[in-house]
Parts: C-alpha cells; sequence; structure tokens
C-alpha cells in the first residue's frame, strides 16, 4: 500500500512539473508591443558634480583687532564698496592723533629753522660785506692788520652759522618725511578698521560674530559673484572627444530633479583623475532655481548630437545576438527576429538607420525573467 501511494504521488508530481513546463514553454508568452516612430533625437554625455561660483573671495581683515560690528549676513546681496565689517578703532584714532600733532609740531620747528637761517644768512652777508671793506681799507694802511683778522673771523663764524642753520633744517625735512610717513601709516590702520565688499555679490557664509578678536587672514565672511555659477562636473575620460565648449546643457538640481535649468560647457579639464579617470567640466548655469546654494549636488547633460525627424525606439527593446543588434516583432502571434542597424544612441532611445519602418511593432516580454525566442507564441493585451 505504500509502495502503491508512492508511485501515485510521484505521478502527480510530473504532471505537475509537465503542466508548469507547458505553461512555461509552449504557452503564449505575455508582451508588450512598441510602434517605431519618428522624432527628436539628443544624445547626450552625463557629469555629476557641485555648484561653485567662479569668483569667491574671503572677507578678511588686513590688521589685528576686535569686531565691533559685522553689518553683513549669509544670504545678503552686497554691493561693491559696501560696508561690511567695523573693527575697534579708538586706539588707531589716538595713535593717528599723537602723529598728527608730530607732523605738526615738526613743521612748526621747521618754520623756526627757517627763520634762523635767515638770520644767519643775514649776519653771513653782513660780515662778508664788513670783510670786503676792512681788505681795502688795509690796502690803503687805513686799517690796521688786527681789524682785519678780526672781520675774516666774523666771517668765519657767520658763515659756520649758516651751515648749522641749514645742517638743522635738513635734518627737520627728514623728521618730517619720518612724521608723514608714521602719520600715513596709522591713517592706513585706521582705515582698514572699515572692511567693505570688493565687488557685488552674495555673501554665503559667516563665521565672526561683534567682540571676536580676529588677525590678518581670518576668515570673517565668505562673499561670492552671482554673475557666474557654474557646475563642476566629473564626467568619464571615454567621453573627453565628443565634448567642446559653448555646447549647450541641461542642469537638474537634486533639489528640483524634474526641472532641468538651462546651461552652457564654458571650460574643460585637462587632468584626469587616476583612480576615477574621470575629468573635470565646467558647465555655467544661465537660470538659476528660485532656492539654490553653493556646493549642492546636480547633474549637468550637455548635448553633443541633436537629430529631428529620425527613427527611435526605446534603447531597452534592443536585443544583442551574437555580433548582431536586432528586435523582435510579432509575426502572426510568434516572435520574431528582425537585425537592425542603429545610429546616435542617448541615455534611453536609439536611433534605428535599417531594418525597420516607421509603424512597425517591436515587442518586449513583460516578465524580465522570461526571454523571448525566435519562433516562440506570443500574445499582446
Amino acid at each position: 500500500m505504500q509502495k502503491l501511494w508512492f508511485i501515485l504521488k510521484l505521478v502527480l508530481l510530473a504532471g505537475v512539473i509537465g503542466t508548469i513546463v507547458y505553461l512555461i514553454w509552449f504557452s503564449p508568452l505575455s508582451v508588450t508591443a512598441h510602434t517605431a516612430q519618428k522624432g527628436l533625437l539628443i544624445a547626450e554625455v552625463m557629469g555629476t558634480g557641485t555648484l561653485e561660483a567662479r569668483v569667491e573671495t574671503t572677507i578678511s581683515p588686513k590688521i589685528s583687532g576686535r569686531i565691533v560690528e559685522v553689518m553683513a549676513d549669509q544670504g545678503i546681496r552686497v554691493t561693491e564698496g559696501d560696508l561690511l565689517v567695523r573693527l575697534d578703532d579708538a586706539e588707531l584714532k589716538q595713535q593717528v592723533e599723537i602723529a598728527q600733532a608730530n607732523l605738526d609740531a615738526t613743521s612748526a620747528a621747521i618754520v623756526r629753522l627757517t627763520t634762523d637761517k635767515d638770520r644767519a644768512a643775514a649776519v653771513y652777508n653782513q660780515a662778508k660785506k664788513s670783510n670786503e671793506r676792512i681788505l681795502v681799507l688795509v690796502q690803503k694802511n687805513a686799517s690796521s692788520q688786527d681789524d682785519a683778522d678780526k672781520a675774516v673771523e666774523a666771517l668765519a663764524v657767520a658763515e659756520a652759522g649758516v651751515s648749522r642753520a641749514e645742517a638743522a633744517i635738513a635734518e627737520g625735512q627728514k623728521e618730517i618725511v619720518a612724521a608723514e610717513k608714521t602719520l600715513e601709516y596709522h591713517r592706513a590702520r585706521l582705515h582698514d578698521t572699515k572692511i567693505v565688499a570688493p565687488f557685488d555679490g552674495l555673501i554665503v557664509k559667516r563665521n565672526r560674530e561683534p567682540g571676536d578678536v580676529v588677525v590678518p587672514g581670518s576668515s570673517i565672511l565668505t562673499l561670492i559673484s552671482t554673475d557666474e555659477l557654474w557646475i563642476r562636473a566629473w564626467v568619464d575620460e571615454t567621453e573627453m572627444a565628443r565634448l567642446k565648449t559653448d555646447q549647450s546643457a541641461r542642469v537638474l538640481f537634486r533639489s528640483e530633479p524634474d526641472k532641468a535649468y538651462p546651461g552652457k560647457v564654458v571650460r574643460l579639464g585637462r587632468e584626469a583623475d587616476r583612480e576615477t579617470r574621470e575629468f573635470i567640466v565646467d558647465v555655467l548655469v544661465l537660470e538659476l532655481p528660485a532656492y539654490w546654494a553653493v556646493g549642492q549636488r546636480a547633474e549637468a547633460f550637455i548635448e553633443i548630437t541633436r537629430k529631428d525627424d529620425v527613427l527611435l525606439l526605446p534603447a531597452s527593446l534592443i536585443v544583442k545576438r551574437d555580433d548582431a543588434t536586432g528586435v523582435f516583432i510579432d509575426r502572426d502571434g510568434v516572435a520574431a527576429w528582425r537585425p537592425i542597424s542603429v545610429g546616435v544612441r542617448s541615455r534611453d532611445t536609439v536611433e534605428v538607420l535599417e531594418g525597420l519602418s516607421e509603424g512597425d511593432s517591436v515587442i518586449m516580454s513583460k516578465n524580465s525573467k522570461m526571454v523571448i525566442t525566435d519562433g516562440r507564441k506570443v500574445a499582446t493585451p
């Protein structure tokens, strides 16, 4: 009895397996049909990267000091010359006042020295005339040699006085130059307590607050120009020969994946990453979304070919058989292989050059696990 039951189970199992095999291999395979149509084909190269500003600068002080006020915050647009940061200037104002007072005092001293020189020059001229007069008298024996010696001595003293006055003025002029440079230095430092925008742009980052002590090079704000914002996209090196400047592009930001923004290629990198084998392509974004941020991720699709009125098929319908390319068509309920010649390919569409005509129906299995074979019965909904 057990043996009979075992045989019965084997028969039932064989029947089930046979039914499954029949359904799989001999029943019509459910397929979907696609009609070949003419249309516009755009072939693109994709690169992934980030939104960057071509012109970016760090707002930092030229001098050390304490921040009194930060007039701009991130997200604020500024104009060239706008005051952005103010440092404590009390001590520097005092230094400017001291330097100005020193210059004024030195200038006044020069005036006094000039007056002294004029007096010394007058004494010298008088001594010179007296000396000349006495020399004439000595020659006429109307004056003694002792008078002549005294006149020469007086002339020498007067000449020395002029020389001292001139030397004092020369030294004073040097002091004036030094005082002017000192004043200029302190005025420049006072001027540097006010930090202004070097160009029109947008503040994208704020790093310091009032009360912070900063030194030259400290980052207070980050300013970018919004005139040129581009995607620094990484593209596979195999696409290098297909790209050139001024090619049109569409940019998809990950914050708005369903909307494309126009762009164009402005620069091609000339160095590939040695690990990823990708190179940089800069795509200028011609129109920005309402909300954007430097550094956000985006995809750039660069147009390399545009062909209109060509026969098109979804790339998913193309089947490789050995070295041939083809598709399956429905021939009276039976799948038939048809070789075709293809041209330009986009990401999901292929141009058909030969082997199909407009209106031809191409089929593919509804079940990705079930492969269409030549001669297989098929059924469309």
